[in-house]
């Protein structure tokens, strides 16, 4: 009987200590390893590094690039921001954090966007790599293209979402210069990292660095990111004054460890760095389209939806207009002469001055203020030399137009950025208009006041002329995308 008491006191024992080998071990092993990274925004100088090149998992720091590409995609006319997707069965079935969205569902691609930028949604995000490019492997064969062109040496990129698969991994450095890519190659994407809700089509999402945005001052994004094997992660931006700072953080514990440390880095990068400095933005990468090697020459490009071989799919070429040609007479025709006399190069030039002049200068008494049109129609008047010999058609008065009918589809608009004030945000839309007035003829100027800066807009257009419209911007490197109804 006492042998057999010992037998099971030492099985209780043994019992005991599978179970706490069994719990405790797995969890102890799961902490995953810290790094961060610092730097000052404006010139990438590094502040603080710490394990800043181990190689680890991002978790959903890898949607940053997901949405860069989505972004360039839009400047490069591959996809649209209104551009219906259909959710595949691998997308809808994507673990948490997700939309909820259905196979065979429709949606436009802004919202899968926002869920992806807002809500770090899984389903959105594998959604938007199979619209540009058809399948998770070849969206993340172009993630690696991307990443290499941008300097993120340490990176391989498996998926769209993040979620934990063997050789997904990344750094804390190249995390810091994704962001920083993020913020100055697509500002005017920037403020959806810091949109504390936002609507994702199929309902209002929260932000899921709410918290972080809205205790510490001068923040404005960027991404989070968690898994059991990546632990509590943070690519973190602010900004106050003229200073700016970055800041990633793997490993962390808990939310809120996590958001301290960010905060403690944030100060120590805001102590150390210079109250001026110089920007020096980072080099926008060559666009290489699907299927294409580095170097090779981007024009003409596929657009969405087309596979490497192109079999089976429907491309469209984006080929930029390069140069605009004045027609020739046809031979044997004789050039038309009209019985006028215009009036001189230099009058004509101030009477175009004159009207754009006015335009910049008229106070506006809203916030929301409408300009003249983006290429004001300034029409010199001829000088018949005998008004009676002249028919009435050729007597041309100087007409500037100021409102533009939206009837018949014009309902769309381009922007062409945010700016910190009116006057900037007035005069990008001067220079633009006097540089692409055949596309932007008849179209309104438009200021719009935000919370973060002035957008500076050109509306009353069709959905066709606003696409050509910016891509014709995106070849004389403006920046730009389209706005839909509403």
């Amino acid at each position: 009987m006492k042998a057999r008491r010992l037998t099971l006191a030492h099985f209780g024992l043994f019992f005991l200590a599978a179970v706490w080998f069994l719990v405790v071990v797995p969890l102890s092993a799961a902490a995953a390893p810290y790094a961060a990274y610092v730097i000052d925004a404006r010139t990438g100088k590094v502040i603080h590094a710490r394990n800043a090149d181990t190689r680890l998992h991002p978790a959903s720091l890898t949607k940053m690039m997901t949405l860069y590409i989505a972004f360039q995609a839009i400047e490069r006319g591959e996809i649209t921001l209104d551009t219906k997707v259909t959710i595949s069965k691998k997308a809808a079935a994507e673990p948490p954090s997700k939309l909820g969205l259905r196979p065979g569902q429709k949606i436009a691609l802004r919202y899968l966007i926002r869920g992806a930028a807002v809500k770090s949604a899984n389903d959105a995000a594998t959604a938007i790599g199979e619209a540009i490019s058809g399948s998770e492997a070849r969206f993340a064969r172009r993630m690696n293209r991307t990443a290499k062109q941008l300097g993120m040496t340490r990176t391989t990129f498996k998926n769209m979402h993040g979620l934990t698969e063997s050789g997904h991994l990344s750094t804390a450095r190249d995390m810091t210069i994704m962001g920083r890519h993020l913020l100055y190659d697509y500002p005017q994407y920037y403020n959806l990292f810091s949109r504390v809700t936002a609507d994702a089509g199929v309902r209002r999402v929260s932000h899921t660095n709410r918290r972080f945005l809205g205790s510490y001052k001068g923040a404005d994004g960027i991404k989070t990111g968690y898994t059991r094997a990546a632990g509590f992660n943070l690519t973190a931006s602010a900004e106050r004054g003229n200073e700016r700072i970055i800041v990633t953080v793997f490993g962390g514990k808990s939310t809120a460890t996590r958001n301290a440390k960010v905060t403690e880095l944030m100060d120590l990068g805001f102590r150390r760095a210079p109250s001026r400095a110089p920007l020096r933005k980072p080099g926008k990468p060559a666009y290489i389209a699907e299927g294409k090697a580095p170097g090779k020459s981007d024009a003409p490009s596929v657009a969405a939806g087309s596979t490497a071989g192109g079999q089976g799919k429907t491309i469209r070429l984006i080929v930029a207009v390069k140069q605009s040609l004045r027609p020739r007479s046809r031979p044997g025709v004789p050039a038309p002469v009209l019985v006028a006399e215009a009036e001189t190069p230099s009058t004509i030039n101030s009477d175009i001055t004159a009207a754009i002049l006015e335009a910049v200068q008229t106070p506006a008494p809203e916030e929301n203020v409408t300009l003249a049109s983006a290429s004001t129609s300034v029409r010199p008047s001829i000088r018949p030399r005998t008004l009676a010999a002249v028919p009435k058609k050729l007597v041309v008065q100087q007409e500037i137009v100021t409102r533009v009918s939206t009837s018949g589809g014009r309902h769309w608009g381009v922007n062409v950025g945010r700016f910190p004030n009116r006057f900037a945000a007035e005069k990008m839309l001067l220079k633009t208009a006097l540089r692409e007035m055949s596309t932007l003829d008849g179209s309104l100027r438009k200021v719009v006041r935000r919370p973060q800066g002035f957008d500076a807009n050109f509306l009353g257009m069709t959905r066709e002329t606003a696409d050509l419209a910016c891509r014709r911007l995106a070849a004389r490197n403006v920046s730009c995308f389209m706005i839909g109804p509403g």
